[in-house]
């Protein structure tokens, strides 16, 4: 025997996109990269695609991601530098050396490592974390 359909708590209010393009998939839930990316990474993965332009960039300074998740700026680095090193996000500064710049969404890559793997406690080494925060060269 199948089971009914849920149906919404209220079905007067069904909630459509308003926007022209939506920039998060579904494999985010499906394919464990939520758990990945841990809280601090969903957010600012979430503020990214909701700043995006049509191309996936978005050019909000650290700061200003900061202020808008209350987040401090060191959690706010290592979620960027983890969505950079999961090839989810590509950065360009706006000048060498410059922390800010623009912020591209690029393609979701194949599964992310199991959410235990990440969790291991392994950290980047300081030099990688500066390149990929765009701090070096």
């Amino acid at each position: 025997m199948t089971r009914p359909k849920p149906r919404p708590p209220r079905p007067d209010l069904l909630r459509q996109p308003a926007g022209s393009f939506g920039w998060l998939e579904d494999q985010l839930l499906h394919q464990d990269w939520l758990a990945t990316l841990q809280p601090h990474g969903s957010a600012v993965l979430l503020l990214l695609a909701l700043a995006a332009d049509r191309h996936g960039a978005s050019f909000f300074s650290r700061a200003r991601m900061a202020r808008c998740l209350a987040m401090r700026r060191e959690d706010l680095d290592g979620a960027l530098s983890r969505l950079l090193e999961l090839g989810l996000v590509a950065h360009r500064p706006w000048r060498p050396g410059d922390p800010d710049g623009v912020w591209q969404l690029l393609p979701l890559p194949g599964k992310p490592h199991s959410a235990a793997s990440q969790r291991s406690g392994t950290t980047l080494p300081i030099g990688a974390a500066l390149r990929a925060l765009g701090l070096t060269s």
